[in-house]
């Protein structure tokens, strides 16, 4: 796709914060073209525009935040991978909520929002990025990096203490088909000794079976859709985190033990 696209029309949706637990009614909006993806908090009294880009990223965990001024909306990753994997350039986020909902923990919800909706082209031409010198971002052991490539293509592996998780790795060609069908699903996902830590530090407020994988030493609480659920949704997160770059990429990102962090510090040097 040359041009750029939105929305053929709103969609709602509404629930509660993974983090804050607090619920929020969120609407997708159609956008001119040239606007980019903006989010609008509606609860503020002075309400303002919070751009999708790395420099309104802020450093959280467990998630993605995006400032600007005193606005911020927190845990935007799941709705942004949706929009930058169907190829959606431009559209006004409303909430009136800190936190976006976590809905069931995955992308899905959006991704049937999208298809059923529908997108509609725009006559402004899109900018693409192409990838032709790799570059990586790491610490320690994690890293992401990029390299050459004829298509948009993520390779994602990660390492957990634990017999059902354990060493995972998963490749594929980012299309809005593949998406939906083999990324959108993923839940977010939680070890089970760490729960009460990450609530006494105010996360995960919202959080409960409904909504997240959780895995203890003796296996999973609540069963996985795949064995390898847990890589794919860091995939999942990886395309939230790097449609902050703004434009859409060809290119080969690949990944390891990554977080947020060295995801959208991916995203900032390439908008660099």
């Amino acid at each position: 796709m040359l041009q750029q696209q939105t929305l053929a029309q709103a969609v709602t949706f509404e629930g509660p914060g993974l983090h804050y637990g607090k619920s929020c009614h969120l609407t997708l909006a159609p956008a001119p073209q040239g606007y980019g993806k903006q989010f609008c908090r509606l609860d503020q009294s002075e309400q303002g525009f919070i751009p999708a880009l790395a420099e309104y990223g802020h450093q959280t965990l467990l998630s993605t935040e995006l400032r600007s001024g005193s606005q911020s909306v927190r845990t935007v990753e799941h709705l942004l991978a949706a929009l930058y994997a169907f190829g959606v350039d431009n559209c006004r986020i409303e909430l009136d909520g800190p936190e976006v909902p976590i809905l069931d923990g995955s992308s899905k919800p959006y991704a049937e929002a999208l298809l059923k909706t529908g997108l509609v082209t725009q006559d402004q031409l899109r900018k693409t990025i192409k990838i032709k010198t790799p570059l990586t971002v790491s610490e320690e052991d994690r890293f992401v990096a990029v390299f050459p490539d004829n298509v948009f293509r993520i390779t994602y592996g990660i390492d957990f203490p634990v017999p059902e998780i354990g060493v995972q790795w998963f490749s594929l060609i980012v299309t809005p088909e593949t998406f939906t069908e083999e990324i959108s699903p993923a839940r977010t996902f939680t070890l089970l000794e760490q729960i009460e830590v990450l609530r006494e530090k105010g996360l995960i407020q919202g959080g409960s079976l409904d909504c997240a994988l959780v895995c203890s030493k003796a296996g999973w609480v609540n069963t996985p859709l795949w064995p390898d659920e847990p890589v794919r949704h860091k995939i999942l997160d990886l395309l939230g985190d790097l449609s902050l770059i703004g434009f859409p990429v060809v290119g080969h990102f690949v990944a390891y033990k990554a977080g947020h962090d060295l995801h959208r510090r991916m995203a900032q040097k390439l908008r660099e």
